[in-house]
């Protein structure tokens, strides 16, 4: 039997994501469906867990970056990638909200996970997100937050005291949402997001106790919840039909056509004036984050104002817009005829983001150190919108995540072919050889065959002292990397630029790749472009900006 922990500490998190990953996996579609506020558009469920997947995978990158040394990451790194991961997969309204409530226990639990500072962490939580909200409801998620942080506080010493108290809040005060939000109890279900937070807390409680909570359903507004063999928190009242065809609430229906997101960067003088601005032009405003970095949502008539509005504040990035129409009192998503074939492409930067979409790929940018979720590659297929979809991931670490998405996607009726390219260089050689207009398996074959052919290098500045498969690296070393491994190890980019372009087109190739980074100057295009002409007549080069990516230089040769 696992020891227990006695404090959140970085393993302790760590289990915790992945029981909060899949106890929202479970209950995903049930949560969905009593989704009817804010908006009637049934995924709630969908939202946390994508939100939440985001979290629990940033964790798991602080844990394989310390796979090497005998201790585990410090518990403060654990709980901020925690919240860092949530705010910037958030999606909805309610992922908005628990990245918001994930941020405000980081905060605290930095700087220990004791039962006490637990309590304090949950108050803080609590206290972030109502704030984070524009015009706070009760009977919601922050209700449900609230009185866990409440219970939390009178518990008695220990943390699984503490852990259970908050569960057993929480549990109760969602019972009672269907009282205190009048959708809900016309339409006979507990709050979605308040459910949601509830399977977190249940998770939280495996963590610490060993046993999953016994999951209950409710027998009615008001009352308290009563043990169910296999069951879990469902819409009141027992038995009945969660979400009417039609609601008549002017709470759930009848808002604004558009839902906006984004990440901002941006000063928290700006951001105060952003939500006075927003807040102006529609509802359902939140607004989350700090130092730096925030995940605004907000329900608007006018999409491009709300951007415009982001932009005039900072510099927004990864937008999303989506347009709702009111048909029988749901929100639904509006499409046209799908396409098809598409093309979903993931990019390490602005530059080749452009390029791509140019060649008419839908693209999603994996900017350093904020790797896509599965959620968000299948945001992306559902965009592009089309019958048949290939999926260029262009990172081996994201082969995982493009299987699941492409899974999900099947799921959903997208024919999906995932091309398992491992480098940028690779998606720009099959995209290159994209031809919509042959046969699906045999345009997978021409992209797999021309992403196979080309080989990928790329340039890194050493952070630390290290071993390397080519000898012992200093901090502040150039590192050449040919196909993923560490080939060459120099002082300078251009002379180990010129050393790895060597060392690839000893083997021959026909076309030299290169993707400049944002702060490369364009003379060592220049220099590697007449490096290569005349050490390699018969041998092409083509050049790229790439933009803001991690690496100062791409390069493949085919």
């Amino acid at each position: 039997m696992p020891q227990l922990p006695d404090d959140l500490d970085a393993v302790a998190v760590r289990t915790w994501c992945s029981l909060a990953l899949e106890a929202l996996g479970r209950e995903r579609a049930e949560i969905d469906a009593i989704n009817v506020y804010p908006v009637a558009d049934g995924d709630t469920g969908t939202n946390l867990y994508l939100t939440f997947e985001s979290a629990a995978a940033a964790v798991e990158a602080v844990f394989a970056a310390h796979e090497t040394g005998t201790t585990a990451p410090a518990t403060a790194d654990a709980v901020r990638a925690m919240a860092h991961g949530a705010l910037i997969g958030a999606r909805g309204n309610s992922g908005t909200i628990l990245a918001q409530l994930l941020r405000g226990m980081a905060g605290v639990l930095a700087d220990g996970g004791g039962a006490d500072r637990l309590r304090l962490a949950l108050a803080s939580a609590a206290d972030a997100a109502r704030q984070a909200v524009a015009h706070p409801v009760d009977g919601t998620v922050l209700t449900v937050a609230a009185a866990a942080a409440d219970a939390a506080r009178d518990a008695g010493p220990g943390l699984r005291a503490v852990v259970t108290a908050a569960y057993d809040g929480a549990l109760a005060a969602l019972v009672r949402t269907p009282e205190q939000l009048a959708v809900l109890g016309r339409a006979g279900v507990v709050d979605a997001g308040g459910r949601g937070l509830v399977a977190v807390l249940g998770a939280l409680v495996e963590t610490a106790t060993g046993q999953a909570p016994v999951r209950s359903r409710g027998t009615g507004p008001g009352k308290a919840p009563v043990p169910v063999d296999g069951g879990s928190v469902v819409g009141l009242p027992v038995g009945g039909t969660p979400v009417p065809d039609a609601l008549d609430c002017p709470e759930g229906g009848g808002g604004p056509a558009f839902e906006v997101i984004y990440l901002l960067e941006a000063g928290d003088a700006e951001v105060a004036r952003l939500r006075t601005r927003l807040d102006a032009l529609g509802d359902s405003l939140v607004v989350v984050g700090g130092d730096g970095l925030f995940h605004v949502h907000v329900h608007v008539d006018d999409a491009g104002a709300a951007v415009e509005a982001g932009v005039e504040a900072g510099r927004p990035y990864r937008i999303r817009i989506t347009h709702f129409a009111t048909e029988s009192g749901h929100d639904v998503r509006v499409q046209a005829e799908p396409a098809r074939r598409a093309v979903v492409v993931v990019v390490p930067g602005d530059g080749l983001a452009g390029l791509c979409t140019e060649a008419g790929a839908t693209t999603v940018i994996a900017r350093p150190g904020e790797p896509p979720a599965s959620g968000e590659l299948v945001d992306a297929i559902r965009r592009a919108h089309a019958r048949e979809v290939v999926l260029l991931p262009n990172d081996a670490a994201l082969r995982h995540t493009a299987a699941a998405a492409a899974e999900q996607a099947r799921t959903e009726g997208v024919r999906v072919a995932l091309v398992p390219t491992r480098a940028a260089v690779q998606g720009i050689a099959a995209l290159a050889v994209h031809e919509p207009d042959r046969g699906f398996d045999e345009d997978v074959v021409a992209m797999t065959a021309a992403a196979g052919a080309t080989r990928y290098a790329e340039l890194a500045v050493a952070e630390h002292r290290s071993w390397t498969t080519a000898g012992v690296c200093q901090a502040g070393d150039v590192l050449g990397l040919i196909d993923g491994d560490v080939a060459v190890i120099g002082s300078d980019v251009p002379a180990t630029a010129r050393t790895v372009l060597d060392r690839m087109l000893a083997a021959g190739g026909e076309l030299v790749t290169l993707v400049l980074g944002e702060d490369v100057p364009d003379t060592l295009a220049d220099a590697l472009e007449e490096h290569v002409r005349e050490g390699h007549l018969a041998v092409d080069t083509v050049v790229y900006r790439g933009g803001h990516q991690r690496a100062p230089l791409l390069i493949g040769v085919e």
